[in-house]
């Protein structure tokens, strides 16, 4: 058994985001384009002396649960019992030491790439038992990003978003990112949403064809989040920052996912620098690209 094992987990952003009705399980029906990008966490999963299980969660950024609350523990957890189920065998003990990139509570998924990246590195650690149609279904039940942070590249998210049709493109995409100093809730955009009149955005033609196409212009024509109100609404400073990349050049800008960070679509890696360099004024900055992986094992082949 490999005694140590890095995974990297991709975040995402949302180039599409419909939110149609509320469902009687609590969600609500969407429809998204996700869009994986380059800036990522690396999680180091290890074995330890122990009775079996998750023995201890260790982060490089304050504010990340410790513990069995966190999805990258609930994640590793999962596939350690499994295998001791399925094998008959003690799972091993190990401890998860995770180095952060993606911003927490930002809208990236960060948290949702953690646990994809527990999930493949664990499979990794006890020599790969699981295929990948079984630690996508692992994925749906931990939460609703998770399955596309496994999967990576550009798709169409349905039904709670983890229903999932890859979408084809032929362009990188060229970001800048503002974070935010204070995250926000999901749950609460979601209420505040639910608060607002809207007309839900549900048709994502247009962008697809962009994308096909690999015309920036009319991808970046065609970005829209219905949560932004509600996020703007819930931090209004966020205007501020949106105003500021778009005078810069950006092509677009919007807020990712429920927020709070901003995500500038730029024509060129040199716009995406000078888009960041104006943001700095207002807001911690960095670039990235897209597309890229899903949760991968570091020097391992990807998909899964």
């Amino acid at each position: 058994m490999v005694a140590e094992v890095q995974a990297i987990a991709h975040g995402k952003v949302n180039l599409h985001l419909g939110v149609g009705k509320l469902r009687e399980d609590g969600y609500h029906d969407l429809v998204t384009i996700f869009q994986s990008v380059a800036l990522h966490d690396v999680l180091t999963v290890r074995t330890v002396d122990g009775p079996g299980g998750v023995q201890k969660l260790s982060c490089s950024q304050a504010g990340v649960p410790l513990d069995h609350t966190n999805l990258a523990w609930r994640a590793a957890a999962t596939v350690l019992e499994q295998y001791a189920q399925a094998s008959g065998k003690p799972a091993p003990s190990v401890e998860l030491e995770l180095h952060k990139g993606i911003p927490t509570a930002g809208g990236m998924a960060g948290g949702s790439a953690d646990a994809a990246a527990a999930l493949v590195a664990c499979n990794h650690l006890l020599g790969n038992p699981f295929d990948r149609t079984q630690l996508l279904t692992w994925a749906a039940a931990l939460g609703s990003d998770v399955p596309f942070t496994l999967m990576g590249g550009t798709a169409l998210g349905t039904g709670r978003g983890e229903v999932l049709t890859p979408v084809l493109t032929r362009t990188t995409l060229h970001f800048a990112l503002a974070f935010a100093r204070e995250g926000l809730s999901t749950p609460a955009v979601f209420r505040k949403l639910d608060s607002l009149a809207h007309t839900p955005h549900l048709t994502t033609t247009a962008l697809q064809q962009a994308l096909l196409r690999g015309d920036v212009e009319q991808v970046a024509a065609h970005i829209h989040n219905d949560m932004q109100p509600a996020a703007l609404s819930l931090a209004p400073g966020l205007r501020r920052t949106l105003e500021v990349g778009t005078a810069a050049g950006a092509l677009a800008g919007f807020v990712s996912g429920s927020g709070p960070t901003c995500a500038f679509v730029c024509a060129s890696e040199n716009d995406a620098h000078i888009v960041a360099q104006e943001l700095a004024e207002v807001a911690q900055v960095t670039t990235t690209t897209g597309v890229t992986t899903g949760a991968h094992v570091k020097g391992e082949p990807w998909p899964i």
